[in-house]
């Protein structure tokens, strides 16, 4: 009789070999359940949020649409309500470290999420967060929520352009559009490149929003959020400001330069139709 012997390390590459093709099965299998239960969450799960103690009061409002994405909805409302109830468990700390003052009403922080402007790939909201924790007047802060609905995951303004695009043109573009904005608004100083107090805005420094457009799944143009301070002082207030996509397109990143067409519904001065009701 004949015995055939396998060697030990062509022994181990088969085990090796079979264990991988087995993991691989088991995350096949869990990718759909992990999928399932998202999309269950987002199904099932809330828009608002609300919490109310002596020391705080806080909230959190997001959009419809948002369902739409389940992934994205279960990260950001989970991260939202954790930074809430934090900034609760501060209020609390500071109140009562101050003695109380029972005077002054509980610190107040509101976020809340506009509607979404959609197109094939891009998923985009802007992200209001007003805050008064004392002081001579409360602060609002915007900045942008883009999701990429392909890859499933967050990307920031700058991922919108093309790797070493010279971006001075629509720099150039924005400050027109700052001093334009600003003709309408009383007492509201200019800005120039590089102004002693005053200056025209990065756009590495800005939140950057898809503006709706009039081609269906295309986005218009992009809405810039200039928060009260970033131009003017604060009597002026935010600047929220649309720029068609003529402007940029030709800078835009080639993976997401489709997703814009037509034109914007509105350009020039947004700030009163995005501001908050």
């Amino acid at each position: 009789m004949t015995s055939y012997r396998v060697p030990l390390r062509a022994l181990l590459l088969t085990v090796a070999v079979a264990a991988s093709l087995a993991a691989c099965q088991r995350n096949e299998q869990k990718a759909p359940e992990a999928s399932k239960a998202a999309a269950a969450v987002a199904a099932d799960g809330p828009l608002k949020y609300e919490s109310a103690t002596p020391y705080a009061k806080v909230s959190l409002t997001l959009p419809d649409a948002i369902k739409t994405q389940p992934e994205l909805y279960a990260a950001l409302y989970r991260q939202e309500v954790a930074d809430l109830a934090k900034y609760a468990e501060g209020a609390q700390a500071d109140r009562t470290e101050a003695g109380g003052e029972s005077a002054m009403g509980p610190y107040e922080k509101t976020i809340a999420y506009g509607d979404p402007v959609q197109t094939g790939r891009l998923f985009s909201a802007m992200r209001t967060d007003f805050d008064y924790s004392g002081g001579a007047h409360p602060n609002t802060v915007a900045t942008a929520l883009l999701w990429d609905k392909t890859e499933k995951r967050r990307i920031s303004p700058a991922d919108l352009f093309a790797k070493g695009a010279d971006l001075s043109s629509l720099e150039r573009a924005l400050c027109d559009a700052v001093n334009t904005a600003k003709k309408a608004r009383p007492g509201a100083t200019p800005v120039k490149v590089g102004g002693d107090t005053w200056s025209c805005p990065r756009l590495k420094d800005l939140a950057i929003v898809l503006a709706p457009g009039d081609a269906p799944g295309k986005a218009g143009g992009l809405t810039f959020l200039l928060d009260a301070y970033a131009v003017g002082p604060y009597v002026e207030g935010a600047y929220y400001l649309t720029l068609p996509a003529s402007t940029f397109q030709s800078l835009l990143a080639p993976a997401y330069a489709s997703e814009f067409g037509g034109k914007p519904l509105k350009t020039g001065d947004v700030t009163n139709d995005l501001r908050p009701k």
